[in-house]
């Protein structure tokens, strides 16, 4: 099975404080622009599909995936982790607020699929939403998501 995109510790974000829903995505792209996955437009990209299509990126009770098309901004797949110090509404009429916000960049279609799969598997147990939510580290968070650290930016123990 092929393992989701790497989780540098730049594309962790522990208890931010925001003010909407934008804000935490903007704040999802902004780690994901960090890591190297994408330019700083994709952030607007991810807010303008929960514009157009609402929150249906509210995937399971406090977490959303936020995410758009491949696009020229993505220079490569990617992944980021933004948990909230205040969980934010994003709409949703079952699965708000939202606590824990996760950056998704993919450079095709096919990786799209593929990975939203596997962070379904990832978040597959209900309770990992609320660990992740009170992660004290990146390294707490690659954990419960059961990602190899050492595989982190290509450095061994990094």
């Amino acid at each position: 099975m092929t393992s989701l995109p790497p989780l540098p510790d730049t594309a962790v974000v522990l208890g931010a404080r925001v003010d909407d829903w934008r804000a935490a995505v903007r704040e999802a792209g902004r780690a994901l622009t960090r890591s190297g996955a994408t330019r700083a437009e994709y952030a607007d990209r991810m807010i303008a599909v929960i514009e157009e299509f609402g929150a249906y990126v509210v995937i399971a009770p406090g977490l959303a995936l936020a995410h758009a098309r491949p696009g020229p901004d993505v220079r490569r797949e990617g992944l980021a982790i933004v948990t909230l110090a205040e969980p934010v509404p994003f709409g949703h009429p079952h699965n708000d607020p939202v606590r824990v916000v996760v950056g998704l960049a993919v450079s095709t279609a096919e990786e799209h699929v593929a990975s939203v799969a596997r962070l379904a598997n990832a978040f597959n147990d209900q309770r990992i939403v609320g660990r992740i939510a009170r992660a004290g580290s990146p390294d707490e968070v690659r954990e419960l998501l059961g990602l190899d650290a050492t595989a982190v930016d290509g450095v061994v123990g990094a």
